[in-house]
């Protein structure tokens, strides 16, 4: 009897529904004519790249002109390509996720306080934003007004910031980094504050607390852009970091006036939801989740936007390939799950970027990594309820569908394990987990098999393990299928 597994993670509000858990495994759908819909492989692990600055990472932006800028603490960054931090200057605070976008020549920040502050690009030479250097021209009469940030964002040669606090956003002109009070518009859909904006598709997302609108170039001569007629969107957001984009999608946990949490999937001028009852029933347990922080990457295809929960000590994944969830984390020496260790990202240098939340250390996010730069990662696959009609019946064997071990440039010296446990409870309760060898490197058909497995009447498998080199779970094979008792 096959058990595929189809779903990402999944642990309903009751167990009786479901209790499936995908820790550290992403899954990848197959083609039609494959013996199994989806395979399981191994999370990305993390490669240390350079020195850490012992600061907690709050940005990382790649710029036009390839380089690579990095904050860590209240301290910015110019990254070379070999991994070394170059001090361009200091900012206002320490902590909270910045932003930074840039027009080809000056690279602007933001950090959600009322400062701003420049890098010209040509040589790296940091400024903070201010009259001297970013008023308009006396001819116009024009009057400065910079107000700070949570965000900035490009479209056309024109830099957006949201304006704290406010339904306002404003600009620079174009392509010039300076800033007059007349440049501004309000958010106007609703009458909720606007907590972020983004540019996607060169059209401007006003996330709003409670409700979206989409603005765009018009060409304007006083303010350049204005409201799109008709779309309009009635979800906004209490977690302004929360938003991200890839492929031109963007993300966000969003709220409304009669709920929140919900991850919704913004597909042209529309909003989807794409988290799940499951996954919303977990986040409403958390302390909060206005605190949530998210960047998007791409590797080997799959489109990913992960979600931390600093409080709540999460992280979460969702892939556009599969549209499946599934869950990230690093594991302490006491066997404790952790929100994962990246709290930013950016593509530079050929690779895959992070920043680590606690010390700033930066990573290469990798497929051919097996560890979190030198700490186990622990995968954990839970399976669906196998039952026979709701009688008792015997569970002779289970064996596990697995390839471990094969990726390249990997030779483990001695077989790796694999631990398997099981719920009679629905997912409650557990026995206690027995380990089986996957086999030494090379052997491709290794299956771990665990025999008499006891008698239930609803039955919920999981297995876990941690594997330095590649692995790709299909599924399960009960051999032979549960057998009835005698009645």
């Amino acid at each position: 009897m096959r058990v595929p597994l189809i779903q990402g993670a999944y642990t309903a509000l009751s167990v009786i529904a479901d209790a499936q858990r995908a820790v550290n495994l992403y899954p990848e759908k197959n083609p039609p004519d494959s013996l199994s819909p989806f395979t399981h492989y191994n999370a990305p692990g993390l490669i240390a790249l350079g020195t850490a600055p012992n600061a907690p990472a709050r940005g990382l932006y790649r710029a036009n002109n390839d380089s690579l800028y990095y904050v860590a603490g209240n301290t910015l960054y110019y990254v070379d390509s070999g991994w070394r931090l170059n001090i361009l200057g200091t900012i206002g605070t320490t902590n909270g996720i910045v932003s930074m976008a840039d027009n080809g020549t000056t690279m602007v920040l933001v950090d959600g306080s009322s400062n701003g502050y420049q890098v010209a690009l040509a040589n790296n030479a940091f400024s903070p934003i201010s009259s001297t250097t970013n008023a308009p021209p006396p001819i116009g009469g024009g009057v400065y007004a910079f107000y700070g940030a949570t965000r900035v964002d490009m479209i056309d040669g024109f830099m957006l910031f949201n304006q704290p606090g406010t339904q306002n956003y404003y600009s620079t002109y174009d392509n010039e980094i300076v800033f007059d009070a007349t440049w501004f518009a309000a958010k106007n859909g609703f009458s909720d504050l606007l907590a972020t904006l983004i540019v996607s598709r060169r059209q401007i997302w006003l996330i709003g607390e409670k409700t979206a609108e989409i603005w765009f170039d018009a060409g304007g001569t006083t303010f350049p852009f204005q409201i799109m007629p008709g779309p309009f969107t009635q979800h906004g957001t209490n977690a302004p970091q929360s938003v991200a984009q890839i492929n031109g999608t963007i993300f966000w946990l969003a709220q409304d006036q009669a709920g929140q949490n919900l991850v919704l999937r913004g597909e042209g001028y529309v909003a989807r939801r794409i988290s799940t009852h499951a996954l919303e029933a977990e986040w409403v347990t958390y302390p909060t989740t206005a605190d949530a922080e998210s960047f998007c990457f791409q590797i080997e295809g799959h489109a990913i936007y992960q979600i931390n929960f600093p409080t709540a000590d999460k992280s979460w994944r969702w892939d556009e390939n599969s549209e499946l969830w599934h869950q990230v984390a690093w594991t302490d020496t006491n066997g404790v799950d952790h929100r994962h260790r990246a709290a930013v990202a950016a593509f530079a240098y050929n690779t895959n970027v992070v920043a680590d939340w606690q010390t700033g250390q930066l990573y290469n996010l990798s497929l051919e990594a097996f560890d979190d730069a030198g700490t186990p990662m622990v995968f954990r696959r839970g399976y669906p309820h196998i039952m026979k009609d709701g009688r008792r019946v015997i569970y002779p064997g289970f064996v596990l569908d697995i390839q471990a071990a094969t990726s390249r440039n990997t030779v483990v010296a001695s077989p790796p394990k694999v631990l398997m446990r099981f719920s009679d409870d629905r997912g409650v309760t557990w026995s206690n987990p027995i380990s089986k060898s996957l086999g030494a490197t090379g052997q491709y058909l290794a299956q771990p098999k665990w025999w008499r497995n006891g008698m239930g009447r609803d039955r919920v498998f999981e297995v876990f393990g941690v594997v330095p080199g590649r692995i790709a779970i299909n599924g399960a094979f009960l051999d032979p299928e549960p057998i009835p008792l005698a009645s």
